[in-house]
């Protein structure tokens, strides 16, 4: 059974919006306050003092970063709050600050709103990074790939296919039932990804290596 979490909404989409606050409440969730602009969700957060916030990047009233800055902000003044931050389109620039001014120990996410349609992957995305999880959407984990493809040559591809999942957050366990291979067998490709790619060995289940990856692919 999930855990019940409280949870902040910020989209301007009002259809989207009611959607989304429709959506998890149907998991059990309780959505304490749904706003459509940057200010409006500083006063909420603030207020309701949530386990998650669920934000737009683009918001009123510029139409820019206005829902990252404003979960920014949120996350100075409540250390470990979770954000999972949505997105029409792939925005690498604002996939690269989200992911690299990530607080210690909050969870933290980035999809396409598309992925929204998927309604139990989006439930499970909730959960893990309301958990400390960092989940990042399929496809900027692919544009990210093709950014960095020289040392990237050196991986096989299983290792490859081994890697994007890592990027997405996911667990050992959840990267074999993807691949229907055995736990052993992803434990032997994410030891030899770390080695190929310079990286230090991390606990099987420490969400930190996610990083590691991300941050050498970024740089």
């Amino acid at each position: 059974m999930r855990q019940s979490l409280r949870i902040v909404i910020a989209e301007d989409a009002v259809l989207l919006r009611e959607g989304l606050v429709h959506l998890l409440e149907r998991f059990g969730h309780r959505v304490l306050a749904s706003v459509g602009d940057g200010p409006a969700l500083l006063a909420a957060a603030r207020e309701h003092r949530p386990d998650l916030v669920i934000t737009d990047v683009r918001m009123p009233p510029g139409q820019t970063d206005e829902g990252l800055r404003a979960a920014r902000l949120i996350q100075a003044g409540q250390p470990g709050l979770a954000v999972l931050v949505l997105s029409q389109y792939v925005e690498q620039t604002f996939a690269d600050e989200l992911l690299d001014d990530r607080r210690a120990g909050a969870g933290t996410g980035y999809l396409l709103k598309e992925r929204i349609g998927d309604v139990e992957e989006f439930a499970d995305a909730v959960t893990r990074v309301a958990a400390g999880a960092t989940v990042v959407d399929p496809e900027v984990v692919r544009q990210l790939l093709a950014r960095r493809r020289d040392p990237l040559d050196r991986l096989t591809p299983r290792e490859r296919e081994v890697l994007a999942l890592m990027a997405e957050g996911r667990s050992n366990a959840a990267i074999a039932r993807r691949l229907v291979v055995t736990d052993a067998a992803v434990a032997k490709h994410i030891a030899s990804i770390l080695h190929k790619l310079d990286l230090p060995p991390a606990a099987p289940d420490d969400h930190r290596r996610v990083l590691a990856v991300l941050a050498y692919l970024r740089a």
